[in-house]
């Protein structure tokens, strides 16, 4: 039994790994959100201001729908990751809900690396396309920004849900309990059987 101020157990690898992977979720969180929100502030200050200038003054901003595509492009694909987080994904888990045990843990490991795979491969393909997009110097057509821009929340967005995946996988690899996502506990409620068909 380990002696009251002995913290060896706090230095063991499996909860240094999991201090580090709770480091990098704290980290990919703050992103997440600092996007997400500056975004939404963004885009409620952008209408107001349009709104406002249309009905005192008769006339809005220029290129508003540009700025307005260009939060809701950066709102979705950073919003990628933070769904994962909060296990707010789609799920279709027909076959999955089906089982018990670790072989539905051993799916949901498998399933959280394959889809995390999947969105580093996504993140890489949309980093070559927004590099093409700047080496061809496309802007946007009424404000003339550079459409690179933008488009980088793709491969920062993809990645960001692929750390997600990952942690998650991980988190079930080195834990007794079922985990959605890194902090998500899976909580599924039973279905009553109260002997109606």
């Amino acid at each position: 039994m380990p002696e009251p101020g002995d913290t060896s157990a706090s230095h063991s690898p499996k909860a240094l790994l999991s201090k580090a992977l709770g480091a990098l979720d704290r980290t990919s969180e703050h992103i997440e959100k600092t996007i997400l929100g500056l975004s939404v502030l963004f885009l409620a200050g952008l209408l107001i201001v349009h709104v406002l200038g249309r009905q005192l003054l008769g006339n809005g901003l220029t290129g508003q729908v540009e700025l307005t595509q260009i939060s809701l492009i950066v709102m979705t694909f950073a919003g990628l990751g933070y769904g994962v987080r909060r296990a707010r994904h789609i799920c279709m888990s027909a076959f999955y809900d089906q089982l018990s045990g670790w072989p539905r843990k051993a799916l949901l490991v498998f399933i959280s690396l394959l889809t995390g795979a999947l969105m580093f491969y996504f993140a890489w393909y949309a980093w070559e396309y927004v590099s093409a997009i700047q080496d061809r110097g496309r802007t946007s057509s009424a404000l003339q920004i550079p459409l690179w821009i933008p488009y980088l929340a793709a491969p920062i967005g993809f990645a960001l849900a692929g750390i997600q995946y990952w942690l998650t996988a991980i988190r079930n690899l080195i834990s007794r309990d079922i985990y959605r996502s890194f902090t998500e506990k899976e909580e599924y409620d039973a279905i009553p059987d109260d002997g109606a068909v």
